[in-house]
């Protein structure tokens, strides 16, 4: 049973998804790369679905809109990131594919959403 409007959302849910896909990729990562990629990485796509629930339970629309363009800022920082792996062999191409199909996926829900809120 669902008790915050968030719990709801479905890019809240997409964005907790993606986060537990992406800490268990971070686990094959070198460990000299902890502070250069995986915590970056791991601080990004957990703020995804952090700030779209501190958004959600705001009482104004245009604070949930302030707070969903830092959600999508985040997920630009995880996608970047999905970048830095793949350059430096840490992923494969069909594991990039993936993570960044996602993403764009989730990107363009998070935008739709937040149109609809003004």
């Amino acid at each position: 049973m669902s008790k915050f409007k968030f719990e709801k959302v479905l890019i809240w849910q997409k964005a907790m998804d993606l986060g537990k896909e992406i800490n268990l990729l971070i686990d094959n990562f070198p460990k000299k790369e902890y502070y250069n990629l995986s915590s970056p990485l791991i601080r990004a796509v957990d703020s995804v679905p952090l700030k779209i629930s501190e958004g959600a339970i705001v009482q104004s629309n245009p604070e949930q809109n302030k707070f969903l363009g830092y959600s999508i800022q985040s997920l630009a920082k995880v996608v970047t990131c999905v970048y830095k792996a793949i350059r430096r062999k840490y992923i494969s191409e069909e594991q990039f594919n993936t993570y960044y199909e996602e993403s764009f996926y989730l990107m363009n829900m998070m935008i739709a959403f937040k149109r609809n809120l003004k």
